[in-house]
């Protein structure tokens, strides 16, 4: 379920989001939600729910009455699971920290905080409208009100140091508890980052730099307890976010709202939906046809095995070489693998799987382009 709407674009951002001034009439705008929901459902009938996420843009902007709409809406046109995750992604300010206790008997058990730094100025520069007392105060009252809650943070940013982010990952984790999201900082374009990167006006890390950033994460991480299970995910075992699983392990999802993307396997055929990002025009696809698809497309074999790949090797747990197989039609070439493993990249598990190492991982879009070649 995806939320397009920010209270302030942050610089680094490249997400479908947008900044929207003046009047709006959201319960008019969550009937076309509701709409789309239900068009979806008339393609893939008879579906369990395992996972609902709402991401954004903030979706914590959402009136907590819009919130229970939607999530009425999926019950009523798919079944729920019994143990259905249900997240949204909020950001620490104290407006939305009042909203907490009202969207979580909306039917959320789950949320994502944006804290993103446990620093003042770094906040600042990261364009952010919340204050580290904000971020601290919002992880506590959330961990109060919710079954689980996991928040954000950005590490490698420009000038920091790696004895600065040693301590502040400590303080994070000493207030985290069972989920925790680690991102180094990527200059994505159409940014006002980029911008500033590419006018010599950010100084980032060199990529050994960065390395040593992520090798610092990895250790302290799994020292604490909270061992990465995805490149950027790092959890209790048995506290792995459901939802992004169902994306690395290239499961089935819907995707609703503008910008949204899905996989669907409609009579056996795995197809890539996507919707329009704009959200008013989005929501005129909607009222005219019943859903934003800008994309529905039928994806081949090695389109499939190919997302597979890049999905899969995220994870610590690997990809399965026998399903790459079933997806391709072919097996991944040997030599490849062979390569990988001497140069200490990949490794072969004792159940078969084929993963990344924490050497490699560094490198994994490199690791992924061999072996898809």
């Amino acid at each position: 379920m995806h939320w397009p709407f920010c209270a302030a674009k942050c610089p680094y951002c490249d997400f479908n989001s947008h900044v929207h001034r003046g009047p709006f009439d959201e319960d008019a705008y969550v009937e076309n939600y509701l709409t789309e929901i239900s068009q979806t459902a008339e393609l893939v009938p008879n579906r369990t729910v395992r996972s609902i996420f709402f991401g954004g843009g903030t979706p914590s902007l959402m009136q907590p009455q819009s919130v229970e709409k939607i999530i009425n809406a999926i019950s009523t046109k798919w079944q729920l699971s019994n143990d259905v995750e249900i997240t949204l992604e909020a950001n620490p300010t104290s407006v939305e920290q009042e909203k907490f206790q009202a969207i979580r008997l909306a039917g959320v058990n789950r949320v994502s905080l944006g804290v993103q730094s446990l620093r003042a100025d770094p906040l600042a520069a990261l364009g952010r409208l919340h204050s580290v007392e904000d971020a601290v105060a919002a992880v506590k009252l959330a961990q109060s009100n919710f079954d689980r809650v996991s928040y954000d943070l950005i590490y490698a940013r420009p000038n920091q140091t790696l004895d600065e982010w040693r301590d502040e990952l400590n303080e994070a984790l000493d207030l985290a508890r069972e989920h925790i999201s680690l991102y180094a900082l990527t200059i994505e374009h159409g940014t006002r980052y980029y911008d500033l990167f590419h006018a010599g006006k950010l100084a980032m890390p060199d990529p050994e730099l960065s390395a040593d950033f992520y090798e610092l994460t990895q250790e302290i991480c799994e020292a604490r307890g909270l061992p990465a299970y995805e490149i950027s995910n790092h959890a209790a075992p048995g506290e792995e976010s459901r939802h992004n699983l169902t994306y690395w392990q290239y499961g089935e999802y819907a995707g609703i709202g503008p910008g949204a993307h899905g996989r669907l396997l409609i009579d056996g055929q795995r197809h890539a939906t996507s919707t329009e990002r704009m959200p008013f025009k989005w929501a005129e696809y909607v009222s005219a046809k019943g859903d934003g698809f800008v994309e529905f497309d039928a994806l081949s074999r090695g389109e499939q095995a190919d997302e597979y790949l890049l999905m899969g090797l995220r994870l610590k747990t690997g990809i399965s070489p026998s399903r790459f197989e079933a997806l391709a039609g072919q097996k991944l070439r040997q030599e490849q693998i062979d390569h990988l493993t001497e140069i200490g990249f990949v490794e072969i598990l004792a159940d078969g799987n084929l993963r990344v190492t924490d050497k490699g991982w560094p490198v994994l879009d490199a690791v992924v382009a061999d072996l898809a070649a």
